[in-house]
């Protein structure tokens, strides 16, 4: 027994796309001669197509006046939606090609915090194009790894996260190490943070949680101090200004311009300490061992050549064993 499908009264009430793709070449040359050189089609072929999507709306898009057309109030809506929708079939047609090699290089999507892009991926990139000039990267940077956008597809997340969603293998990679960062010029200037109760009392630039939720637990100022047995409630009255910042890559620039003290995430400013930019005002450190950055993969690509590779660049870069 056949059994029919009912008619999709949405698709079927969609205007022509070929009159609406004249629509947004009109609209966003202004000029229908320009449009029909665009697309490569006659300018009688725009003006028909504009015709048939105004009769279909029932109004007008265009106002002409001689040679020039603007965009009518309707025109002007329709226009937001129709070019949006249309940056979107095209971007999601990209991917796939991407996807499935038809461009002339490999590419493979990345997804990380935007601090890790900053601080970790950025100085050391160099390396991976170095020794891979057929593969190009397309990094997305998100603190909400569970709410991106739809056909969004990453091949790779970097994240705190030990299951980020399905399909996806995770390798653990470090676990945080956490202490206060500044420079060496503002320790010199400021020698009373070489204690805990100096520090506490301080001009500290903390990391505020506000849209970290989905990225791990969260250490800031009073969380650090507690662990150490500093109650950071017992700051004096005469204590320096305490900075909240939900973006970890204004505070780093902060201590950097000698602004105040910040907590250091080890894997992302652990160069800067090296290169003797930023200095450790006291010896005490976090270590949260119970968590681990992941590294997480498509499972339908484990073979792939060009994922392979960057999967085996980055964990070397960590100084993580490759396991099978």
């Amino acid at each position: 027994m056949t059994t029919h499908t009912d008619p999709d009264q949405r698709l079927l009430k969609m205007p022509s796309l070929r009159a609406v793709r004249s629509f947004v070449a009109a609209a966003k040359y202004q000029n229908f001669t320009r449009a029909a050189e665009a697309l490569c089609v006659t300018q009688a072929a725009i003006s028909r197509q504009i015709r048939e999507l105004e009769s279909y709306l029932g109004t007008e898009l265009f106002k002409r006046t001689g040679r020039s057309i603007e965009l009518t109030k309707a025109g002007s809506i329709f226009f937001d939606a129709a070019q949006l929708s249309f940056i979107n079939i095209a971007q999601a047609a990209e991917r796939i090609r991407q996807d499935h090699g038809n461009t002339g290089k490999r590419v493979l999507t990345l997804c990380c915090s935007p601090a890790f892009s900053a601080l970790w991926m950025s100085r050391r990139l160099p390396s991976f194009f170095s020794a891979n000039p057929d593969i190009d990267l397309n990094l997305i940077t998100t603190q909400n790894f569970h709410s991106m956008e739809p056909g969004v597809l990453p091949d790779i997340f970097i994240t705190k996260m030990a299951k980020v969603r399905e399909g996806y293998h995770s390798h653990p990679l470090f676990h945080d190490v956490i202490y206060p960062i500044c420079t060496p010029r503002y320790l010199e200037q400021h020698p009373e943070i070489r204690s805990l109760e100096g520090l506490r009392d301080g001009v500290l630039l903390n990391l505020s949680p506000y849209g970290r939720s989905q990225v791990a637990e969260h250490v800031d100022w009073g969380v650090w101090l507690a662990i150490h047995d500093i109650d950071i409630e017992s700051r004096s009255r005469d204590s320096l200004h305490f900075f909240n910042a939900n973006d970890y890559n204004m505070l780093v620039q902060m201590v950097l311009s000698d602004q105040g003290v910040a907590l250091g995430w080890d894997h992302l400013i652990g160069p800067l300490v090296d290169q003797g930019l930023l200095v450790r005002p006291v010896e005490q450190k976090v270590v949260l061992e119970d968590t681990h950055h992941y590294m997480a993969y498509r499972e339908d690509k484990e073979d792939d050549e060009a994922l392979s590779r960057f999967r085996k660049w980055f964990l070397d870069q960590n100084g993580v064993p490759i396991t099978t």
